[in-house]
Parts: C-alpha cells; structure tokens; sequence
C-alpha cells in the first residue's frame, strides 16, 4: 500500500469532502479492525501533585507550590482512590502531575513500587515525557536511567501528554518552558528501546498551521517506524476556559466538531502503522466522540472516573461504562473492555 504523502494530508484537511473523508476513514480501521470490535477501558487518572513549574499558558491545572490549593497526594490518598477503581472492575491508572519541582526519583519509585506491590492486578501507565525529563535533571540521572528504574519498580507504559504540537514554533508560544519536540520524541523513542511502550497524542486549536499538525502526524509516524513502540493515537482539541492563552489570544477560535473529524480522518489515514486511535468524547462530548468511530477511530478511552485537567479548562463530559457499551452498539460494533495494551477483557455481544 502507497503511503499518504505530506501533500495529500494537507489536501484532505484543506479541501477533503467530510463524508468523503469519513467513508476513506473507516475503510482503512475495517483493514486494521476486521471483526468490528469497538473497545474502551475502565480506569481512574490519578494526578499526584498540581504543583508546577512549567506554566502551560493552556493549563488552568496547575499551581505554584506556595499557592493554598496545591497539593501532593499522600499514598494513603491515592491508595483510596485506587480502591474505588477497583470496586468497579478497573484495571489501569493513569498517573499525571504537574512538574513538581523537588520530587526526586527516589519519590516516584517508592510510589510506583508501592502500587504495583499493594495492587498487582493495575496497570500503571504514567508519567508524561516532560515529567520524566524533569525527574532525571533534578535527580541528575540520564533518561534512560529514569526510565529503566521506573519500569523496574513497576512502570508499565508512558502517556503521550505533552505533545501538544510538535512544532517548536507553536511550543514556544504556548508553552515557552516545556521541552522541545525532539525532546519529547527522543523520550518515548528511549521508553520504547527499554520495552516501555507508550500513546502519542496531539492537542490542536491554538495557533498551529495545517501544516505543522501534518508535520506532528510525520513524527509520530517516523518514529513509529523506527520502534513500533506507541500503542495508540489520542487527539484533542484546545479547552481555553481559565486559561492564560484566552486571555493573550483572546480571538483564538473553538475549534468545530467539523474540524475535529476530519483530522481524525486524516489521521487514521496517515498513521498507517499506528493500530490504534481514541476518541476524544471527554473534549467533544459522547454524539462526537460516538462519530468519531465512524471517522477512524476504534477505541472509546476511558470511561475517566476521575479527570482534572481538561475539566479545569472547561471540558465537563463524564460517561458511564453503560453509556460507553450503548454508544458503540447504536453502530452496529462490538463494545469491548480492554487493558492498556488494547487486548480484549470482556466482550458484549
């Protein structure tokens, strides 16, 4: 199969029919899909600490350490939280924090040890690039030393945040302080090495170019080439309520539920060896994000029994695991429960 060039991405999103795209969509997930199973799965995002220092112009998350609402979580309280996943059948957490800037190394693997000891049936995926970029320089260890004592204590995969766009023009003026792309894709290109497998995710609607979203999509796509090591694509659109970008930027547009699907399209079409693309239905709400199955997408996520982040900049969608299972039927696909590395729990059909 010929790939999608750079040139013909850009056509799509500039000039592509959206039913068209949709229907190109869904022929390559048949390829990738055949038997019609739709997944999702049960987990808790737990964010351990809000305090950071990077100052992402669009996050309204985070805290500085001297502000009277930041926090660290205790392991008691994470461990509470942890039993309440597992009281409805949950099998993964998804740890994120800010960039906190005295936790060390030594923190993050009596955490990591602690859980994957007390709780050996969770998985934990954790610990963004930018993250685990900070642990080692404040710990002044390399990354790769990071990596390797994390998994070793019980670290199963890394999530894609902090992507955004990779695009340093865009990085510089939305998160002037974060690392640049190369970092963030040198990162998961060492995860991957170690057999530490990862997502990569895309957050759009600031001030990027078709183009640079394109460029972000060959990145992902040339790295996936060179490790096989991202398990799935997540994209998102920019929630600006509470953010400092709204208010420097004020005329930045919400991106449309139109805008949305055809990048999703384009994507499923252009990350030809990425297996597996989610549903944004946190961000766009369950009709969208039950039609971005229908525009490439095969997975639901999570069903997010805790979110912060997003829902500090506005996005407030929740969905049960019924709604979940409702949704992808209405479709005529199988709704499925999977584990963190997309491999089917429980069928309902």
């Amino acid at each position: 199969m010929q790939r999608m060039t750079k040139e013909e991405a850009l056509h799509l999103i500039r000039e592509g029919d959206l039913k068209e795209l949709g229907k190109m969509a869904s022929a390559r997930k048949k390829e990738l899909h055949p038997k019609g199973i739709t997944t999702f799965v049960v987990d808790r995002n737990i964010n351990y600490t809000n305090v950071c220092w990077v100052d992402c112009k669009f996050c309204a998350f985070y805290r500085h350490a001297k502000e009277d609402d930041a926090y660290v979580l205790t392991f008691d309280q994470i461990d509470e939280k942890i039993d309440e996943l597992l009281e409805i059948g949950g099998t993964q957490i998804l740890f994120q924090g800010g960039v906190h800037p005295k936790l060390k190394i030594e923190w993050y693997e009596d955490l990591v040890e602690h859980i994957h000891t007390k709780y050996p049936t969770v998985t934990i995926h954790g610990f963004s690039a930018i993250e685990i970029d900070f642990i080692a320089k404040v710990s002044h260890i390399s990354l790769e030393e990071t990596l390797q004592r994390l998994k070793d204590k019980g670290l199963s995969s890394i999530p894609g945040a902090g992507a955004e766009i990779l695009s340093d023009r865009v990085r510089d003026i939305i998160a002037p302080k974060k690392i640049d792309s190369e970092v963030w894709i040198d990162i998961h290109r060492k995860a991957h090495k170690l057999g530490i497998k990862s997502t990569a995710t895309m957050m759009y609607g600031t001030v990027e170019t078709d183009e640079e979203i394109i460029e972000h999509f060959d990145l992902v796509r040339r790295l996936q080439d060179e490790t096989g090591g991202f398990r799935a694509f997540i994209m998102w659109s920019f929630q600006g309520q509470n953010t400092q970008l709204m208010e420097e930027i004020p005329d930045i547009d919400k991106p449309s539920s139109n805008r949305y699907l055809r990048l999703l399209a384009v994507a499923r079409l252009y990350l030809d060896n990425v297996r597996n693309i989610q549903s944004s239905w946190v961000t766009q709400g369950p009709y969208i994000g039950q039609m971005a199955l229908l525009y490439g997408a095969n997975d639901l996520g999570s069903t997010m029994m805790e979110e912060n982040v997003v829902r500090s900049a506005g996005a407030g969608f929740r969905m049960a695991k019924e709604e979940m299972v409702r949704l992808i039927d209405d479709i005529d696909e199988i709704p499925a429960i999977r584990n963190t590395a997309y491999e089917t729990l429980e069928r309902f059909a």
